[in-house]
């Protein structure tokens, strides 16, 4: 699915961003705990939580999650559901050309700030690739 289980704080508003999000990788919520909802396909796979210390939630800088999309169109449905979510643009879809040729992906800024990332990786491209230079 998506990465592997990686855990941010939850609000209502991340709550909601995440339920309308998610779903366009294939991903729903799983399970709820007090203070936590788990995401994935048919396990936990990402969690929103309120932090164990409890000392108040922030953006950490350099923070970034990351997103498996199955498909390019995922990606694109991934970006057009965040911005209708809430989330602001920080990289439309698109190739990357510092990532490699195969990667396609977007970014996004959920609700609360959080760098958050869809990708589609062509491996059919990339093996391609790899026998042209071979």
């Amino acid at each position: 699915m998506i990465s592997n289980e990686r855990c941010l704080w939850h609000t209502q508003s991340v709550n909601a961003f995440y339920d309308a999000v998610l779903p366009t990788l294939g991903c729903k919520r799983l399970m709820e705990h007090p203070g936590a909802i788990a995401y994935g396909k048919q396990y936990p796979e990402f969690w929103v939580g309120t932090p164990f210390d409890g000392e108040p939630a922030t953006v950490g800088n350099g923070t970034h999650i990351g997103f498996i999309a199955p498909t390019k169109e995922a990606v694109h449905a991934f970006y057009e559901a965040a911005l209708a979510a809430g989330a602001k643009d920080d990289g439309a879809p698109g190739g990357r050309p510092d990532y490699s040729e195969p990667y396609y992906g977007c970014f996004v800024r959920d609700p609360d700030g959080h760098k958050i990332e869809a990708a589609f990786w062509d491996e059919q491209l990339e093996q391609k690739l790899e026998q042209k230079n071979v």
